[in-house]
Parts: C-alpha cells; sequence; structure tokens
C-alpha cells in the first residue's frame, strides 16, 4: 500500500521515520519447497497436539476466561528443562517480543549499545523504535565476531549466536569473556538456533548478574505458529522484565500456547531426536553443496550461508524460485554474494541439490 505524505500527518513524528523488520516471504505457490524461514521441517512432538486438543476439550471457558497472566506452568517447564529456578525464567509472545522488552528494560541509556554488522536485523529496528544509541562493530573477513571489539565502554551488548544469518556459533569461553569485560553492563546472548549444535550460555546465568539469554520454541520445537518465546536471567533482570511486559501486554500467552510449550518442553527424547535428524541433514546438504563448488560459512544452526563464486547468489535465487524453492537472499552490503538456506528433510534437501545439478548448473 502507498501511502501519502498527507496521509502520514496522522502518524507520530517517530513512526513517520520508522523502517520496519521485513519478516521472510509465505508466499502460496504450488508444489513450493520453502526454504527462507528456518522453520523446521518436522512436526512438534505429538504430546503436543494431543495438550492442544485437551485443553480446547477441557471446558468452554478456556476462551471465554483470561490465560495465567504469569504462564506458571510453562516456567515450570522451561525451569525443569533448562536447570534453572523458576525465578529466572521470563516467557513472551514469541522471542521477538521479549528481545522488544529487553531492549527497553535495559538498553535506553546514555552510552551506545553494541552488536555486529551483520546480525539479526531486528536490532536496527528495535534500536531506531526505542531510541537507542547504537554503535555497529563489524564482523571480520571470516564473518566472524572479534571479542576485542565488545571491551569498550557500551550501555548494553546483543550478540545473536550462533548467528544470524551468517549461522556462525561462538563457544562459552568467548562468552565469557565478553561478559567478564562488560560487568556494568547487561550482555543479551539471543540463541535462537542454538539446539541446532551450538552451546548455550545458560550455565554461565548463575555466576553473571548481568547476562540474559534468549531462546524460542520456533525453530528446534517446530512451534512457530503459536509464539513462545523466553528468557533467562538472575531474578533482578527477569523483574524488570516483567515490569515492561505488565506495562505493555499483561496476558502474552494464550492457553493453547502455554499447553502446547509446556508439552514440549515435556517431552526432551522426541525434541533431541528431531534436532540431530536437522543437524544429519545440514551436514549431509554441506558436503553436497561443497561438492558443486559452493563455499559454506560452518554452521551450527538450522540453515547455512552459502555462496558459489561462479555465479550471482541474486541471481541463482531468482532461477531457484522459478523452479519452485524459495531461499532467503539478502541484497546488502558484504553478504549479497550469499544465501541462506533453511534445512529441509533430506527429500527437500536431495530436491534443491537435484534442481541445482540439473537445471541451474548444468
Amino acid at each position: 500500500m502507498n501511502i501519502t505524505t498527507e496521509q502520514m500527518r496522522f502518524w507520530s513524528p517517530e513512526v513517520r521515520e520508522l523502517e520496519p523488520y521485513v519478516p521472510g516471504e509465505q508466499p502460496k505457490i504450488q508444489n513450493l519447497l520453502k526454504l527462507n524461514t528456518n522453520e523446521n521441517p518436522y512436526p512438534p512432538s505429538p504430546k503436543v497436539v494431543a495438550a492442544v486438543q485437551a485443553v480446547l476439550a477441557d471446558s468452554a471457558d478456556v476462551l471465554r476466561l483470561y490465560p495465567d497472566p504469569d504462564a506458571s506452568a510453562l516456567k515450570q517447564a522451561i525451569a525443569m528443562q533448562q536447570n534453572v529456578d523458576v525465578a529466572n525464567v521470563f516467557v513472551g509472545n514469541g522471542s521477538d517480543e521479549v528481545l522488544a522488552h529487553i531492549f527497553k528494560a535495559f538498553f535506553v541509556q546514555n552510552q551506545p549499545i553494541l552488536y555486529p554488522d551483520i546480525t539479526y536485523s531486528f536490532y536496527p529496528v528495535y534500536s531506531q523504535f526505542f531510541a537507542v544509541k547504537t554503535k555497529i562493530l563489524p564482523l571480520n573477513d571470516d564473518f566472524e565476531i572479534v571479542l576485542d571489539d565488545y571491551k569498550q565502554a557500551n550501555g548494553g551488548i546483543i550478540i545473536t549466536n550462533p548467528n544470524a544469518p551468517t549461522s556462525i556459533a561462538l563457544g562459552v569461553s568467548a562468552i565469557e569473556e565478553v561478559l567478564q569485560a562488560n560487568p556494568n553492563s547487561v550482555v543479551v546472548i539471543d540463541e535462537a538456533y542454538v539446539d541446532f549444535g551450538a552451546q548455550s550460555a545458560v550455565s554461565l546465568v548463575e555466576k553473571y548478574e548481568n547476562l540474559v539469554v534468549c531462546q524460542t520454541t520456533s525453530k528446534s520445537r517446530s512451534l512457530a505458529g503459536l509464539r513462545v518465546g523466553f528468557a533467562i536471567a538472575q531474578p533482578h533482570l527477569i523483574a524488570g522484565l516483567e515490569a515492561v511486559k505488565n506495562s505493555f501486554n499483561s496476558y502474552p500467552m494464550d492457553r493453547f500456547a502455554i499447553a502446547a510449550a509446556v508439552a514440549s518442553f515435556e517431552d526432551q527424547a522426541y525434541f533431541e531426536a528431531q534436532c540431530q535428524k536437522v543437524i544429519a541433514s545440514r551436514d549431509k546438504l554441506v558436503t553436497e553443496l561443497e561438492s558443486m563448488g559452493f563455499k559454506v560459512l560452518p554452521s551450527k544452526a538450522n540453515f547455512i550461508f552459502a555462496s558459489l563464486p561462479s555465479k550471482d547468489a541474486g541471481e541463482l535465487a531468482a532461477q531457484l524460485r522459478e523452479q519452485g524453492i524459495i531461499v532467503r537472499y539478502f541484497n546488502k552490503p558484504r553478504i549479497n554474494q550469499f544465501l541462506r538456506i533453511t534445512i529441509g528433510t533430506d527429500e527437500q534437501n536431495q530436491r534443491l541439490v537435484d534442481t541445482l545439478k540439473n537445471d541451474i548448473l548444468a
């Protein structure tokens, strides 16, 4: 929709200047292979479906009455699975909402916050939305975080680990180095993809009073459609998040989302099995792509970041789309020759490989 300047007179000045986040495309194309938004190719645990059905069958009051504003059952399930106290857990309507509360609660300070030049593209949006000063730090030539860059004065730090869209992960020792260098700033580790082979920083929460770890159920637990995210931190930081949440939306989690997420966290065996399937498929796909000449960055996520030196990435994305396969292309400096490819099932990945070999690169 094209909005005129005259029509924008009804908008607040801040909204007129906003550059909103652009989500991954969700097209309706027949026989589409959708490898662009990092959704899990496998369904959630059968216990999740059963839990949602049980909520609906229990009583009509499930829709008439408000849900638990504290989502106590969900916090308890997360605490048990993550081996932390309930007081260390905050939940929200997807990790994007949790991140928004983090920006509001901890980052509105005089000093600029620090994050990489190539990272989750919601961070610049939230920085603008909440009027947070920023200092963008470039990744090195191998698309890795330079730890020494994060040892300067700041008003907070946020790092996606594994990073998106590069898929590269830091180890816990590197994260601890950043924490030790910034005792008076909140350090946020955004772990949306951590379950696919990276090391979680949750083990450091008890030791560091300035650490917030953010995770989601959208990727590894196949619950992108229900919007359940959470943060783990020491109680004084959780209290700050609760203050923001209860000043914005006291009921962010509906009854179905709570029940589904609880069931997912209680079915640890299914969760681990699906993660291992994705990891195995990822490694197999990397081998196939490298045999065709692709350069693939080392991935600890449910996606890979790949370039083909002999072909323009934008053109390649367009050719794949013509074949009914969509991947994510970022027309941005430094990464405009890379494609971000979500890991599908082995069958889906093979369709991608065959299409590249037989229809595009032949």
